[in-house]
């Protein structure tokens, strides 16, 4: 297979293929999908060859991002999605236990949705700073 990238467009795959196999193995432990490992290293190899060798390393026999990627500000792009969905989700759970699990169709999906965008207007406010739970039950 030939692709042909610009080194701009090189160093935002790196970008990508980082992101990814972060979402995808950040939280696997021993469990990893080591298919992806071996693309995000058959990809970090690359970086070398294109004129960018600190952004890879050699770590126990693997190609890896390097130190200097992993700390250049590619986790706030990751912590800045992970925020949005966070908020996302909790405010759609949140909205779901409201209408008690109802199933969604065309007679309350705009409930949910007002139920949805009330909450999103309260984390975007005060975050969680308002939520509470009641843990003497």
């Amino acid at each position: 297979m030939q692709l042909e990238l610009s080194k701009k467009q090189f160093r935002r795959l790196l970008d990508l293929v980082y992101i990814g196999n972060w979402i995808l193995n950040s939280t696997r432990g021993d469990q990893r999908f080591t298919d992806y490992d071996e693309v995000e290293s058959l990809v970090f190899g690359r970086a070398a060859l294109e004129g960018m060798p600190s952004l890879a390393e050699l770590y126990r026999g693997d190609i890896v991002p390097s130190r200097a990627f992993v700390e250049g500000g590619i986790h706030e792009a990751i912590m800045e999605y992970e925020n949005n969905v966070f908020f996302d989700i909790l405010a759609e759970d949140l909205a779901r236990r409201d209408m008690e699990d109802a199933p969604i169709d065309e007679n309350n999906y705009a409930e949910l949705a007002s139920r949805i965008d009330a909450y999103i207007a309260e984390f975007e406010e005060h975050g969680t700073d308002n939520i509470l739970v009641d843990i003497d039950r």
